[in-house]
C-alpha cells in the first residue's frame, strides 16, 4: 500500500513537472524529485515496521494457540489415564465378583446336593412300615369273628418321586443356565405341585436367589423371608439369611445387613454360611 502510495506521488511529481516546465528549472526538479524518493523510503520502512509488527503478531497468536493445545492435549491425556485406571479397577472388581458368584453358587449346589442326599434317606427310613397280621380272636381259627366298626383311614394320594425329582432338576438347570425367570417360574411350579416336598424349602430359597441374579433385592428379601416363615426349621434358613443380608447390602442397608449377618452367626454358629457371615461382617462398616 505504501509503494502504491509513493509511486503516485512520484507520477504526480513527475506529471506536474511536466506541465509546468516552464515555471521549474532542473534543480527544482531534481530536489523535488529527491524529496519524493526520501518520502517513499520512509513509507517503505514504516510498511516494513508494520509488516513486521503484523508477522510478530501472527507469530505470538500461533503460538499462543499451540501452547493452548498443547496443554488441552496434555489434560486430556491425564484424564484418558485417569478413565483407564478406573475402568481396569472396574474389571478387576467385575472379575473378582464373577468369581465369588460361581464359587458362591458352586458352593451352595454342593451342599444343597448332600442335603437332598441326606432327605432322601431320611424319608426313606422314614417311611410307614407294612401293617402286621391281624390276631387270631379267641376261640381258634373256625370262632365266628365279628364285622369290623373302625373306619379305615383314607389313603393319601401317592406322590411321583420320579417326577418330583425330575421338575426340581428341571427348574434348578434353568437356574444354572442363567434363565432367571424361568427358573422363578418352575420352582413357584414345584411348590405348588409338591407342597408337602422336602425339597421345597430348597425351591423357596432358589425363587430368592433368582431375584438377586436379576437385582430385585427387594423381592429377594421377601422371597427368602418367605421361606424363614414357612420352613424355620430348614438348613436352608442360614443361606436365606446370608442372601437376605446380600440384598440389603445391595441397597446400601448396611446397618440391616450388619444385623441380619449377626443373627445367622450367632443362631447358627455351626452353618457354613455362618462361617461365610463371619468373614463379610468384617468389611461391613
Amino acid at each position: 500500500m505504501a509503494r502504491r502510495l509513493a509511486l503516485a506521488l512520484l507520477l504526480l511529481a513527475i506529471g506536474t513537472g511536466a506541465a509546468s516546465a516552464g515555471l521549474f528549472t532542473d534543480d527544482d526538479a531534481q530536489r523535488k524529485i529527491a524529496e519524493l524518493q526520501q518520502q517513499t523510503s520512509q513509507l517503505q520502512q514504516q510498511e516494513q515496521a508494520l509488516e513486521a509488527r503484523v508477522a510478530k503478531l501472527e507469530s505470538m497468536q500461533q503460538g499462543q494457540g499451540l501452547v493452548d493445545l498443547l496443554s488441552q492435549l496434555e489434560s486430556l491425556k491425564a484424564d484418558v489415564a485417569k478413565l483407564r485406571g478406573q475402568m481396569e479397577v472396574q474389571s478387576h472388581d467385575i472379575e473378582s465378583n464373577q468369581k465369588r458368584q460361581k464359587d458362591f453358587y458352586v458352593d451352595l449346589d454342593t451342599r444343597l446336593r448332600r442335603l437332598e442326599s441326606a432327605g432322601a434317606g431320611a424319608a426313606v427310613a422314614g417311611s410307614a412300615p407294612a401293617a402286621p397280621p391281624a390276631a387270631l380272636p379267641k376261640g381258634g381259627a373256625g370262632a365266628q369273628q365279628k364285622p369290623a366298626t373302625q373306619a379305615q383311614p383314607v389313603a393319601a394320594t401317592p406322590v411321583d418321586r420320579a417326577a418330583e425329582a425330575r421338575d426340581y432338576a428341571a427348574a434348578l438347570n434353568t437356574f444354572k443356565i442363567g434363565n432367571y425367570p424361568a427358573a422363578i417360574v418352575g420352582f413357584e411350579d414345584f411348590i405348588k405341585n409338591y407342597p408337602g416336598s422336602n425339597l421345597a424349602p430348597s425351591a423357596q430359597y432358589w425363587i430368592g436367589n433368582s431375584y438377586f441374579a436379576l437385582r430385585d433385592f427387594k423381592a429377594a428379601i421377601a422371597a427368602q423371608q418367605k421361606l424363614m416363615d414357612l420352613y424355620p426349621a430348614s438348613p436352608k434358613v442360614p443361606d436365606a439369611m446370608l442372601n437376605i443380608a446380600s440384598s440389603q447390602t445391595e441397597i446400601g442397608d448396611t446397618h440391616a445387613a450388619r444385623k441380619t449377618l449377626e443373627d445367622l452367626v450367632a443362631k447358627y454358629p455351626a452353618s457354613n454360611a455362618a462361617e461365610l457371615a463371619q468373614q463379610r461382617l468384617g468389611s461391613i462398616k
